[in-house]
């Protein structure tokens, strides 16, 4: 077990707090942690006029399930969450009742039956809801809204509330996403180590999730971007990794999160293959890099978004755009600041100021005007008192490797 621990802490470099976390048989928060969760959750719900809650999370992503109650959700879970009671999950499938028992063993788990939905509307008859007084976070199926509507009344939309519980980050919080981010930073790493021509982006997959599988991590995203440098034809990573093999003089951009449970960080680097950067493809990189550092230098307490646009001026200077969202909050979904370029705003830029606490990914996506080459560089940073912190451990790049 001790010889575990180190090869642990020595891969993770991680202090021994955090590396008792990864090490836990199931890590979980603690008690003072799941009640503060939950009076900010009751104090949401009292304003809203709610006095039941139902939590919807699918698809291995348990979003505000998770958050209020530590089941990891798998298929499908229905929360009924009423301040002072026992909370009630409903749980998809069968098999997957036990293990719900074990995480969340403060709950009353049972399987959702026939239909999940008519299990929740049960429970909720049990308390003895109210039409009208039902609160709805998640993305509850169309069916399954229109059954909870029928018997209760139109649910209170409540999950720009939940967002807002998210947004600020609890030291607890924040040692998992410091896990999440290190766990992301280790699928750079053995890129840069095992990429080599020959390999497709199919392997790169299988590279990025062997170096946190060990720990822990389970992928949300690796998209890659696999192009000649001397005739690149796609400026953005793929979703959907291709079967093109690597060569001597492409060049390679990601985008990886790999999750600590529900909790990680993103980082977005830039590799070349067998020889340096060619003089355009310097160039981008050189104007993501000074973007990053204009953006981070704004990045404090107060700033408005509007202040990170004007930030990002610098790429257009250059000659460039980018063609995706260059910032957005991070942990908890996909929050604000979701803001684009001076050159490329998909949305009016909103009416928001950070806040000491909040995750914020920095991606300047920089791309030629055609968008036919492009590279990757950012990370994921919290706000703090004195500005911005990242929660990676990497350099920026960009990697020669093979």
């Amino acid at each position: 077990m001790e010889q575990n621990h180190k090869s642990a802490k020595d891969a993770l470099r991680l202090d021994d707090r955090l590396v008792e976390i990864v090490e836990s048989e199931y890590p979980r928060f603690s008690a003072e942690e799941m009640a503060r969760r939950r009076k900010a959750m009751a104090a949401a719900m009292a304003e809203a006029g709610a006095d039941h809650l139902v939590a919807y999370g699918a698809g291995f992503r348990g979003g505000p399930v998770t958050w209020l109650t530590q089941w990891l959700v798998t298929v499908e879970a229905q929360l009924v969450h009423t301040p002072g009671q026992r909370d009630a999950i409903a749980v998809q499938y069968f098999n997957h009742v036990p293990l719900a028992r074990l995480l969340a063993p403060e709950s009353d788990i049972r399987w959702g039956g026939r239909s999940t939905i008519e299990t929740t509307i049960q429970e909720l008859e049990r308390r003895g809801a109210k039409p009208g007084k039902i609160g709805l976070v998640g993305s509850l199926p169309f069916a399954a809204y229109r059954a909870l509507a029928a018997k209760f009344g139109e649910p209170i939309d409540m999950n720009r509330a939940y967002a807002r519980l998210r947004l600020v980050k609890s030291a607890e919080e924040l040692d998992w996403y410091r896990i999440g981010s290190r766990l992301s930073d280790l699928s750079i790493e053995a890129l840069i180590r095992d990429m080599r021509p020959g390999l497709t982006e199919r392997d790169l997959g299988a590279i990025v999730e062997g170096a946190y599988l060990p720990w822990g991590g389970v992928n949300v995203i690796h998209f890659f971007a696999v192009n000649s440098m001397r005739n690149p034809v796609y400026g953005v990573p793929r979703q959907h990794p291709s079967t093109r093999r690597i060569q001597k003089g492409d060049v390679m951009s990601t985008e990886i999160t790999a999750n600590f449970w529900d909790y990680g960080g993103q980082v977005l680097r830039t590799f070349s293959v067998g020889e340096d950067l060619n003089p355009l493809f310097r160039d981008l990189h050189a104007a993501a890099d000074a973007a990053f550092d204009a953006i981070l230098k704004v990045l404090k307490p107060g700033a408005h978004a509007e202040e990170i646009v004007r930030a990002a001026q610098v790429i257009e200077d250059a000659g460039f755009t980018t063609y995706d969202d260059l910032t957005h909050g991070g942990g908890g979904g996909y929050g604000p600041p979701i803001v684009g370029s001076p050159s490329r705003q998909n949305e009016p830029i909103p009416d928001f100021r950070l806040i000491a606490g909040m995750l914020v990914v920095v991606q300047p996506n920089v791309v030629t005007k055609d968008a036919s080459a492009g590279v990757q560089m950012g990370e994921c940073v919290l706000i703090t008192e004195a500005g911005a912190e990242s929660l990676h451990t990497l350099p920026r790049g960009p990697y020669r490797v093979g």
